[in-house]
């Protein structure tokens, strides 16, 4: 089921009202400031230049010298990675994002669910996303590279990993003793809150990512959005501040979180999971107050919270939990 957070338009038309909180994502809510950008930006053709100069930020941001290509957001890979060779059998890390299933059954994958990594061994095709959405679950690159060895195709989805740089195999994608058979995505929208410009990476082998890259087209970034990522990931102090802000109030969330009587079951610097004794409830109280979350159809009891933005949207979110 492609069920997802953001669908801001959905709570109003129940509930209405305009002042929404939207905390179904994991998107943060305090952005880099995006500056004025050159007009050429949105005249002309993204060039083959900013392409290039964007690829280079990246590889010093991800730490990574493996073939890269820029993408439409991390979605855009996670529906061409389906296509790069014909369709086998998959396993999924679950429960986790439901589009890679999606994707994969769309171009007719063979799907199983698997509950432990080591149950991924076999597969044509491996998904693993690190950290997990919405568990928060953290997997070392070691026990990721152990079962790399085992399975065709390995998938690692590293869209919550910026501000834990250490669990990324970025910089081993396509470097690897496994003949290549690692492709790592990074999403740009999450961390750097500026979903709308949707961007992300893919990381792997050559013929990995030369093939990602004619699938997805000569323009597959626009021009605003190759000029706003440069930038960003140029901007190692904002990544510094942000992350250490970030994990404070992860803890001020919990501590919210507890007093409510719920209990916390994981999460990462961008969003927190809980168990209530109703989700749908906890939901709709929330929604009382214009305050979007997020529940999932296959639990009763979780629900997932992004961290608050200003102090105005913190003091709002106490009061609709108190």
């Amino acid at each position: 089921m492609r069920d997802h957070g953001g669908n801001i338009d959905h709570a109003q038309e129940i509930w209405g009202g305009t002042n929404w909180i939207d905390l179904s994502t994991g998107i943060n809510r305090r952005p880099w400031p995006v500056p004025a950008l050159p007009a050429r930006v949105w005249t002309d053709l993204p060039t083959h230049a900013a392409k290039s100069a964007l690829l280079k930020e990246a590889a010093r941001a991800f730490a990574s010298d493996a073939p890269c290509v820029a993408l439409a957001g991390a979605q855009q890979g996670i529906q061409l990675i389906p296509r790069l060779c014909a369709p086998g059998y998959a396993r999924i890390l679950t429960p986790t994002y439901n589009e890679h299933a999606a994707a994969l059954r769309t171009e007719g994958w063979q799907i199983q669910e698997v509950s432990a990594l080591v149950d991924l061994a076999g597969a044509d095709l491996a998904v693993v996303v690190n950290p997990n959405n919405p568990d928060g679950t953290h997997h070392t690159r070691q026990s990721l590279l152990d079962i790399a060895r085992h399975v065709g195709v390995l998938v690692v989805d590293e869209s919550f990993a910026d501000p834990v740089p250490e669990v990324s195999l970025a910089g081993l994608a396509g470097n690897l003793k496994t003949e290549g058979n690692v492709i790592v995505l990074r999403s740009f929208g999450k961390f750097w809150g500026l979903a709308g410009v949707r961007l992300g990476f893919a990381f792997g082998d050559g013929a990995s990512i030369a093939r990602l890259s004619e699938m997805a087209g000569p323009w597959p970034v626009a021009g605003p959005a190759l000029e706003i990522g440069r930038a960003a990931l140029n901007d190692c102090d904002w990544q510094h501040e942000t992350v250490a802000r970030l994990a404070q109030e992860t803890v001020r969330l919990d501590a919210l979180a507890a007093r409510a009587g719920w209990s916390l079951i994981g999460g990462t610097h961008l969003f927190r999971s809980y168990a209530t004794p109703d989700a749908l409830a906890a939901r709709d109280r929330l929604a009382r107050a214009q305050i979007w979350s997020r529940i999932f159809p296959w639990s009763t009891t979780w629900i997932r919270l992004g961290l608050p933005g200003d102090v105005a949207e913190w003091d709002r979110l106490a009061q609709a939990l108190s």
